[in-house]
């Protein structure tokens, strides 16, 4: 690692090597999978797109920051094969929507990944800590800000524009060489791989006919069958559609509209264009579309029962959330660390949901392995306290 001097990573972030082709990409790939690392960016373009434009790959190695041009490069099977090859750490900050990106446009996940901001929060820096103020605090290194909102499908860029893009990766060997100490001299170098590799989970598409998508209304959880199956149907279409078209979805059916047709149910186009959220747009393409799925709504129901949308905890669970919370905020400021890092808030409601009528609780499955072994026993333990009382 000796060999990644961020000095002249950032001396070369001022005239970034362009990548255009197919043969400049394939050649560079040979060399960056024989290294223990590569720090990775992407800048895209998600305006009028359900999934996001690629623009610009930012990359560096030991040597030199590299722009990779997706709007001349055809051939991404060996970049592809570098973000799949086990042997390359990639290096990535705050990296949700570039996963997003790679795994959409050139269906690989990076493996290993190694994301900085997830870094950050397990050896004292800060959660949801950006790329600026971590460079500040830790290599008193300032950015510029004036590029952040480009336009990364023009052509060609400004300078001021590619350097600003290179130095978002000129920085990032000498960040990670620097937590990655750190975690071992604290023994959290594995919740840091565990936690990076629940990330790459998340971009995987579970649910491509958005048949769940309509779970995520809550505040619909009293509505009757018929309506939450309505509910179900409408939000699967626009799912469907949204990404059969390359839309975003409230360019198909806002969300304030979807929920509206649910409470007034319009019985014709004329009621249906008169409610406030209904755009002209929407209703002048999927007009009919809407009508009919509402017109079936009765029948999806007893054909297709909907699964119960979770209401909201009751009031009831508000002392148990209370005494986890304060399990794990003690704990958390023992070990310097944000309580967000031992225990999300999807993970406390379904720790409270799995209660059976005894007191039991069962830790979510979906709890990372190290948060299973090393907090779960603590916030079993708040619980079974607070039964007791």
């Amino acid at each position: 690692m000796s060999q990644y001097d961020w000095r002249e990573l950032e001396r070369s972030a001022q005239q970034p090597q362009w990548i255009r082709t197919d043969q400049q990409l394939a050649e560079r790939v040979e060399y960056w999978r024989t290294l223990p690392l590569v720090a990775l960016d992407t800048e895209f373009q998600r305006v009028d797109t359900f999934y996001p434009i690629p623009g610009l790959i930012q990359l560096a190695d030991d040597q030199c920051c590299y722009l990779i041009d997706p709007l001349t490069v055809k051939d991404f099977a060996p970049f592809k094969a570098l973000l799949e090859d086990t042997a390359v750490v990639k290096v990535l900050h705050a990296s949700t929507e570039d996963l997003e990106l790679f795994y959409n446009s050139y269906g690989a996940r990076p493996q290993p990944l190694f994301d900085t901001q997830v870094a950050a929060a397990f050896v004292g820096w800060g959660s949801s800590m950006g790329l600026r103020r971590m460079l500040e605090q830790e290599l008193a290194v300032e950015l510029d800000k004036e590029a952040t909102t480009s336009d990364w499908l023009q052509r060609p860029l400004t300078d001021a524009q590619e350097h600003y893009a290179a130095l978002d990766v000129a920085y990032l060997a000498e960040i990670v060489q620097r937590q990655q100490a750190k975690l071992a001299e604290l023994g959290r170098t594995e919740w840091v791989a565990q936690e990076c590799e629940a990330l790459l989970d998340t971009v995987l598409d579970n649910d491509p006919d958005g048949v769940e998508y309509y779970k995520r209304f809550s505040q619909m959880y009293r509505k009757n069958p018929k309506q939450i199956a309505a509910l179900r149907d409408l939000s699967a279409w626009r799912e469907i559609v949204s990404r059969r078209d390359d839309e975003p979805r409230n360019w198909v059916l806002r969300n304030q509209a979807l929920l509206q047709l649910i409470d007034r149910w319009p019985q014709n186009k004329g009621q249906l264009g008169r409610l406030p959220e209904m755009r002209n747009r929407s209703l002048r393409i999927y007009g009919d579309q809407i009508m009919a799925i509402l017109a079936n709504a009765q029948r999806s129901a007893v054909d297709r029962p909907p699964e119960p949308i979770p209401q909201p905890l009751h009031m009831y669970w508000a002392p148990h959330m209370k005494a986890v919370k304060a399990a794990v905020r003690q704990q958390a400021e023992a070990w310097d660390l944000p309580p967000e890092v031992l225990l999300r808030k999807k993970e406390l409601e379904a720790l409270i949901r799995s209660a059976d009528s005894e007191g039991n609780y069962t830790l979510p499955a979906d709890m990372t392995p190290w948060r299973r072994e090393v907090v779960g026993p603590l916030l079993l333990k708040a619980l079974a306290a607070l039964e007791t009382k």
